[in-house]
């Protein structure tokens, strides 16, 4: 018995256009108007044949419009969540509309990623780059941590100028909480 093949991971460098399952998706909601479905479509037709992705090492890059051309750029450390949701007609279709939100303060999505029949895997794929991304600036922030800084000392320093570098490692440890202040013992 063979056992079924096993899926290609997902190539997110691939993604640059909207699946045409979107465009029936848009076709289907602009019909649900009624009367207003010339005036819904004609929009919605503008969105789906200029929307544009990009996924590099840094971000992601959305872009659409005719006249108004709309392009966002959001880096991967800059996001905060992402929602999947689907409605009915969309799971119909396969589709999904990914919602990344950032810290902006704003209750609307940063960014709608819309057309993607493979929403899960992006989803983990965004995920892993945020996380990236937040551990690549932890460990830059290690970088400058007080025994860095303290290691380069250029042995001409003056004694102010190390009693200053001190001074602020002792205040630095204090806010994170990690040292005991004047007259405490450590436990």
């Amino acid at each position: 018995m063979d056992s079924p093949p096993l899926s290609e991971p997902l190539d997110i460098s691939r993604i640059r256009r909207p699946d045409v399952a979107l465009l029936r998706y848009y076709a289907l909601c602009a019909l649900a108007t009624g009367p207003a479905f010339p005036l819904t479509l004609i929009p919605l037709l503008c969105r789906y044949y200029t929307l544009r992705y990009r996924f590099d090492d840094r971000g992601i890059t959305l872009s659409w419009g005719v006249l108004f051309r709309t392009e966002t750029y959001l880096t991967y450390k800059r996001i905060q969540d992402i929602h999947l949701n689907r409605n009915l007609v969309q799971r119909w279709l396969g589709l999904a509309t990914l919602n990344v939100q950032t810290a902006s303060g704003s209750a609307s999505p940063e960014m709608k990623i819309e057309g993607v029949l493979e929403a899960e895997a992006l989803r983990d794929y965004l995920y892993a780059r945020m996380r990236g991304a937040k551990h690549a600036g932890a460990e830059a922030a290690d970088a400058q941590s007080p025994a860095a800084v303290a290691q380069s000392i250029p042995p001409s320093a003056s004694q102010d100028e190390v009693l200053q570098l001190l001074t602020s490692i002792r205040d630095n440890l204090q806010a994170l909480g990690g040292s005991p202040t004047k007259g405490e013992s450590p436990s």
